[in-house]
């Protein structure tokens, strides 16, 4: 019988290991600049920086190792370059820099503790304060970029090792172990306060995007069903005339021979089946909680009432009439209407008071319907303070629906234009041909 396979040892150890050992040993971003996702020159700036600082640094720190401590001078410019150098990969992988970093310290620490010959002479010990500074600029980069999880390791890692060289030596240490532990707690503290600050942001204005996006759309799939209702009802008229008249024909005319009879009869039956498979469509359309509209469909005979109830509601506005109702289709009619309604709605919540002027005109092959409105007649707010832009998009998706034009815009004088042109007749053919679109 075969035995499973084991895993390796160091990965089964790795695995059982405490979270924030691993934290410390797994960088939890990709390997890019701070700024990735700017503009180039601020992708270069941390560069900038960070290599102001480290020749700084290296100098300054060369001096202390060789001036206070007696060290060589090539051992104190290596061990200066092992605690500042790393600075540069700090931009794009801090975690990893942090990790050369601590080394490099706890490497120089040692060599001034243990090295003989090497004579304290005013130096800081464990930590110098050339090391002191180029950590905390570590800790900048490393807060920026890791989680908390990591930032916390991380520190518990650096009050650890200070704590173990004050046990060792505490003749020497001279109080920079709980320096380095207390600033570096704070910068990590503040820098992933700012980094976390940012993701929120970030994640909330990706979300008001999509938000916008799905109500946008919400908005134009509701406009769309409602105008498929309205439409519907309006074809449906249509159809149960046909019928009525095909059923009707046979009774109505005399002499009809059995061909026209059957042909009838015929006509009635495809008028039925399509009134069944509209009727059909429209109870998916419905919402549950929308009964049927059972009221007759508005049109142009009723704007005049329209108009009247804007009045009422504090705006003054005019209607000028300059089409016979009874002559205009019934989708253009019933998408004319809903048009001005729309609009007037818009002058009462966005500018009360404000004087309206509304004209329906025909000229022969389109209905041109206008609706400007002035400034507010008073320094009052809106009923509304923001729109949400849903008049609009019903505006546009009615007169897409018949194949008109809509024009929208504000005016020089502060008020605000609203012009479609409803198309009289469907594309190829000319008012009173009688062909079929």
């Amino acid at each position: 019988m075969n035995q499973p396979t084991q895993p390796p040892l160091w990965r089964s150890a790795y695995q059982q290991s405490p979270l924030l050992i691993r934290a410390l040993a797994t960088p939890t971003h990709a390997p890019t600049p701070l700024a990735a996702s700017a503009g180039p020159l601020a992708r270069r700036l941390p560069y900038v920086v960070t290599s102001v600082i480290v020749a700084l640094l290296v100098p300054i720190g060369m001096f202390q190792f060789s001036d206070f401590h007696r060290m060589n001078d090539s051992v104190a410019l290596l061990l200066s370059a092992a605690q500042a150098l790393p600075l540069l990969l700090a931009v794009t992988r801090p975690l990893q820099a942090w990790w050369i970093v601590g080394a490099a310290d706890v490497l120089g620490a040692v060599v001034v503790l243990l090295a003989p010959g090497l004579n304290d002479d005013g130096g800081t010990w464990p930590w110098s304060m050339p090391g002191i500074v180029g950590y905390l600029v570590l800790m900048v980069f490393l807060g920026l970029r890791e989680t908390r999880r990591t930032l916390l390791a991380v520190w518990l890692a650096t009050a650890a090792v200070g704590m173990a060289f004050e046990l060792v030596s505490q003749t020497r240490s001279e109080g920079t172990h709980v320096l380095l532990t207390v600033l570096s707690g704070v910068v990590l503290l503040f820098t992933g306060a700012l980094r976390e600050r940012g993701e929120a942001q970030r994640r909330l204005a990706a979300q008001e995007t999509i938000s916008e996006q799905e109500r946008t759309r919400r908005t134009l799939l509701e406009e769309r069903a409602r105008i498929a209702r309205e439409l519907h009802d309006v074809v449906a008229h249509h159809m149960s005339v046909i019928t009525v008249q095909a059923d009707s024909a046979p009774y109505r005319i005399e002499g009809l021979p059995p061909q026209a009879r059957e042909e009838f009869t015929a006509i009635a039956s495809g008028a039925r089946e399509s009134l069944t498979e509209m009727r059909r469509l429209l109870a998916v359309l419905r919402s549950e909680s929308a009964g049927g509209e059972l009221a007759p469909q508005p049109g142009l005979s009723r704007l005049q009432q329209l108009v009247e109830a804007t009045v009422r509601a504090g705006v003054p506005a005019r209607l000028a009439l300059g089409v016979a109702p009874e002559g205009v289709p019934s989708a253009v009619d019933l998408s004319a209407y809903r048009i001005v309604q729309e609009a007037l709605a818009n002058v009462v919540r966005h500018a009360p008071g404000a004087e309206t002027r509304v004209s329906v005109t025909s000229d022969g092959t389109d209905l041109v319907v206008l609706v400007v409105n002035g400034a507010a007649g008073a320094p009052v707010s809106p009923l509304e303070g923001a729109g949400t832009g849903h008049g609009l998009v019903g505006m546009r998706e009615r007169v897409r629906l018949t194949g008109g034009t809509l024009d929208t815009g504000p005016l020089p004088d502060g008020g605000f234009r609203v012009a479609a042109r409803l198309p009289l007749t469907a594309p190829g053919t000319t008012p009173g041909d009688g062909s079929e679109p």
